[in-house]
Order: structure tokens, then C-alpha cells, then sequence
């Protein structure tokens, strides 16, 4: 009997800007072109993908994540993969050794050459209540904004630096790897234009992002402070409220995101985490 097929898929919004919790598809077995098809169509909608009550064992996990891309290492190797599969990270909090933070708003890996398409997210032990993740949607960030500022931005690149992992991962009693070859920064559009969409969103964070191109950093300060404040509106915002076995897919290419660290460091979080290869952001 086939387990997934795409007549079974409810798909239902979370909030009225980004996110939906999609049911009646179990993403550890194989997934036809039309489930995918609906799938990956919600995705495009929505931004971000809640999945409950999945069991996906990693090779699984990797096989549904490359539909959409080849999945890849980190590329600074800012933590360490699986033991059996290095493109699988597992993010770890335990009372023997403290989760590398991830408690800003940013959109991952941005400082690559090629940043990934998708992240792929997959809760195995969770505390209760605590460690939640919030999400904007970077489209109606963009959209929202009043004439001038899109003018003033249409055109304009930022650079992305990794140093900020670097800056991170030195913390004391941290599973991020301290040993990290920081390449020189990229250079982005600060308004992207997504490949599959066509849509325009807006692609800077202040994690990653150290300055616009041709102005200092402090000079470029209040305007990445601007455009976070914009995306970051209550109404712009889904915060997912984790539960074990709940899998989250968002696009990267039109999202932040922000990782709560409210639980104690004795508190066990562990999660598998895959990205998809992405384009170089293009205006």
C-alpha cells in the first residue's frame, strides 16, 4: 500500500504571513512526484513547513531534503555531523556539553557563496515548553517598507562575513568547533530576487551581514537595525512551540529565523538539521 500520496495532504495556515502544518504525509518513506509536487508548492506559499508526529530515521532525512537540493556539510564546519553521515548536523544541548548558540535573527549560512535553498529541521528530544524557534517572512518585510527605503536599498549590496560563527563558537563549554578558516566575506544583494518565486525579499541579517557595500559598519548600523525591526513585526512573525518528532522545512531564501535560548544548559536538546544547496543570490 502506498503510504503517502497527495489526496491525503491537508495543509492548513498557521498565520495569515508565514507558516502552515501540513498532515496525512510521512516523510521517512518515499514521496512520489505529486505529493512532492504539493509539498513543495506549500513551501513556495508558505515559507516555513510544519510537519508533526514524523519519524525519520537520518538517511531518510537526507533523501527527502535532496528533492529540493544537494545536501551539503557546513561549509565553515561550525559543527560536526552525524557519525554516519556528514551532511546531517546534530544539534546538541546535554548536561555534559552546551548547544552552540543561535539566538539572533538570521537566515542561514548567508555569508556562503551559495547559501542553501532550505533548511530541513527534525526535533528528536525537546525540553518542555522551552527552546522555541521563530520565524519572519522576508517578502512582506520588503513589501512593506515605504518608497524611499526600497529605493534606497534597490541596488545596493551588503557584505556577509562568517566571523560571527567564528566570534560564537569560542564560547567556553560549546558544541561548535573552535577551529574555523574564516574565507573573506560575500558580497550580496540586499534585495534578492527568489529564484522559483520571482518574488523580491529582503536579504540581510545582523549576524552575518557586517556592512553595505561601500559604507563603514557603524555607518550601515541603523539601517540593518531598520530593516531587522521591519521583518520582525508581531504580525510578520510564527513562532513554532516544539514538540519531539516535529520536522520544520523553510525556505532560506525568504525567511530569518531565531532560536529561543531559554532552557537551562543541564536540559537535553538534540536535533538533526540538514540544508539543501542553494543559487547565488541574484537582484
Amino acid at each position: 500500500m502506498t503510504v503517502n500520496s497527495a489526496d491525503r495532504i491537508q495543509i492548513e495556515a498557521l498565520t495569515p504571513s508565514i507558516g502552515a502544518r501540513v498532515t496525512g504525509v510521512d516523510l521517512a518513506e518515499t514521496l512520489d512526484e505529486n505529493t512532492f509536487g504539493v509539498l513543495h508548492r506549500a513551501l513556495l506559499d508558505h515559507l516555513v513547513l510544519h510537519f508533526p508526529d514524523q519519524n525519520i530515521p537520518p538517511a531518510a532525512h537526507i533523501a527527502f531534503t535532496e528533492r529540493f537540493g544537494a545536501v551539503e556539510p557546513h561549509p565553515l564546519g561550525s559543527r560536526k555531523g552525524h557519525p554516519e553521515f556528514e551532511n546531517l548536523l546534530v544539534l546538541e544541548n546535554n548536561p555534559e556539553r552546551r548547544g552552540a548558540r543561535n539566538d539572533f535573527w538570521h537566515s542561514d549560512i548567508s555569508c556562503a557563496p551559495t547559501p542553501p535553498a532550505l533548511t530541513v529541521l527534525h526535533a528528536l528530544t525537546v525540553p518542555e515548553g522551552k527552546g522555541d524557534t521563530m520565524f519572519c517572512n522576508m517578502y512582506r518585510a520588503f513589501d512593506g517598507l515605504p518608497d524611499d527605503i526600497k529605493k534606497q536599498l534597490d541596488g545596493l549590496t551588503a557584505e556577509h562575513s562568517g566571523e560571527a560563527i567564528r566570534r560564537r563558537n569560542q564560547a567556553a563549554d560549546t558544541d561548535g568547533s573552535k577551529d574555523i578558516d574564516v574565507p573573506k566575506a560575500e558580497v550580496h544583494p540586499v534585495v534578492r530576487r527568489h529564484p522559483e518565486s520571482g518574488r523580491r525579499a529582503l536579504y540581510t541579517n545582523r549576524f552575518f551581514t557586517t556592512n553595505f557595500s561601500g559604507m563603514t559598519e557603524e555607518e550601515s548600523a541603523p539601517l540593518l537595525e531598520l530593516i531587522e525591526a521591519q521583518a520582525t513585526v508581531p504580525e510578520n512573525v510564527y513562532r513554532h512551540r516544539w514538540q519531539p518528532g516535529d520536522a520544520l522545512v523553510w525556505d532560506n531564501r525568504c525567511t530569518m529565523h531565531y532560536a529561543v535560548y531559554d532552557y537551562d544548559p543541564s536540559e537535553t536538546r538534540r536535533m538533526h538539521r540538514t540544508t539543501s544547496a542553494g543559487d547565488r543570490p541574484a537582484a
